[in-house]
């Protein structure tokens, strides 16, 4: 299955509808795996299947950049394990996910299993692209909150800005947008990384 793309119009998340698939409402994570391999990001989020398009060369930029300090302040600290996408999170049976970047700090590494991650990170990373950015601010930020992720960090290369939310109860809550110099007052994690170099050298 491919996007459509017109002139002048960049590709966006749509709804995926293969050849005798399941009612959308209805994908579990089995039929999720059973999606043939034919290049497309596909996600389900409560039971309906969704096609991503595939993310442009800034995007891939800010995202190895963020991995390289999470990993270096994470991962190689002793306190977890952090992976980029393409990896499977198996939020809830209905909801499959493949975030930018997930942290799974040591507390909860039994979420990790061979195939996939099945349950909440601690923490999530999207990396906004025009494409994507309604998603994962609606239908994406919405599953996270209800599979009960702690925190979830919303990077916009555009503006060279990241925005915290923090569970609260059910519902995320804004601790800010950060930008420049400013650090990041993660609940979750130490990262005593300015903003700016997830952005730039």
């Amino acid at each position: 299955m491919t996007v459509s793309v017109l002139p002048d119009t960049l590709p966006v998340v749509t709804i995926a509808t293969p050849p005798g698939s399941p009612p959308q409402g209805r994908w579990t994570y089995a039929d999720y795996a059973a999606l043939p391999e034919d290049g497309s990001r596909y996600e389900i989020i409560a039971g309906v299947l969704y096609i991503t398009p595939a993310p442009g060369i800034g995007h891939q930029s800010v995202g190895a950049r963020m991995v390289t300090f999470l990993v270096t302040h994470i991962q190689f600290a002793g306190l977890g394990r952090v992976f980029a996408a393409p990896i499977d999170v198996e939020l809830t049976p209905d909801t499959v996910v493949q975030p930018d970047i997930v942290v799974i700090l040591n507390a909860n590494l039994g979420v990790i299993t061979p195939s996939r991650i099945i349950g909440a990170p601690d923490l999530v990373v999207e990396i906004l692209f025009p494409g994507t950015a309604g998603c994962d601010r609606r239908e994406k930020q919405d599953a996270y909150a209800r599979a009960g992720v702690r925190e979830y960090w919303i990077a916009d290369p555009a503006a060279q800005m990241v925005e915290i939310l923090a569970l609260e109860q059910d519902a995320y809550r804004s601790q800010g947008v950060f930008r420049g110099q400013a650090h990041l007052p993660t609940r979750t994690i130490t990262l005593p990384v300015p903003v700016a170099r997830f952005f730039h050298e």
